[in-house]
């Protein structure tokens, strides 16, 4: 692991009157992770049975054969990474600082932690998932709604509900779409004052509310565009799942080899997928 000392440090050296450390801003959690499937795995890969469905068939008479219908299935495979971060804090540095700079370093390598694990999500949300008996094979997300030169809209928010009905989609789990501040802006300049929406739209955007036409909102900064378009997407909670080896973990310890400055580490395994297609809807949004 390479270690990167904080030179940077010398930019917090205080006055008197300066007591505490500021926190830049930065998203400091994971925003995706209590919205997909999370399971434990072992290794660095791992398969996920699929069940399909299958049809009951009605008794004609009495005493009849049992019949046997064949239930589909089929897996995905889950590949972890190794995810690590760490930096120095030489021991000097806290004596020029009125406050242990320790705890912000943690709480900034806590944030890195969460956002590759949602940069790890969206990415399986809509790229290829891998599939078959030994994941050999991939299977790509069809299951998309064209940008039409426009961004986000009401219409299109109902297209994706109606996707995912269409796919059979059980109602009662939960629904949830990731989109950026400017989809949300989309909505707000879209939505006419006399509209029955326009509350719930201007609600949505002051942050009062978080779910709309049945999706709960996700507003990140982290989804990738193609085409002039961003790669917004809408899904069900067990549609996408994260496969987590080694939870994050941190150290903070003095290191003897480096004159007793103290380093700041955080650690975790993880990988994510798609689960099924039905239950990811992409949703392309220009932007101008």
């Amino acid at each position: 692991m390479e270690i990167v000392m904080s030179n940077q440090i010398t930019t917090a050296f205080v006055q008197q009157f300066s007591a505490n450390i500021q926190l830049l801003s930065q998203q400091k959690v994971s925003l995706f992770r209590s919205a997909v499937r999370e399971e434990s795995i072992n290794g660095e890969k791992a398969f996920f049975d699929q069940v399909g469905s299958t049809t009951a068939q009605l008794r004609t008479s009495r005493h009849a054969d049992t019949p046997l219908i064949e239930t589909p299935h089929a897996r995905r495979m889950v590949l972890t990474s190794t995810y690590e971060v760490a930096d120095l804090i030489d021991d000097a540095d806290k004596v020029r600082l009125l406050t242990d700079p320790s705890s912000t370093y943690a709480k900034a390598m806590a944030g890195a932690m969460g956002r590759a694990m949602d940069d790890a999500i969206i990415t399986s949300a809509t790229g290829s998932a891998l599939t078959g008996k030994t994941g050999s094979s991939s299977v790509s997300l069809t299951n998309t709604i064209a940008h039409g030169n426009t961004g986000l809209t009401i219409a299109k928010l109902t297209e994706a509900k109606k996707k995912l009905d269409q796919g059979n989609v059980d109602p009662t789990i939960p629904r949830y779409i990731a989109v950026s501040p400017e989809q949300i802006e989309d909505l707000l300049n879209n939505t006419t004052v006399t509209s029955s929406d326009f509350n719930t739209v201007k609600a949505l955007a002051q942050g009062d509310i978080d779910t709309f036409v049945g999706f709960k909102f996700i507003v990140t900064n982290r989804l990738g565009t193609s085409n002039g378009a961003r790669n917004c997407f809408a899904w069900a909670e067990d549609g996408l799942l994260l496969g987590v080896g080694k939870n994050v973990t941190s150290r903070i310890e003095e290191r003897a080899d480096k004159s007793y400055s103290t380093q700041v580490y955080y650690c975790a395994d993880f990988g994510a997928t798609r689960m099924e297609e039905a239950k990811v809807v992409q949703v392309e949004c220009s932007e101008s």
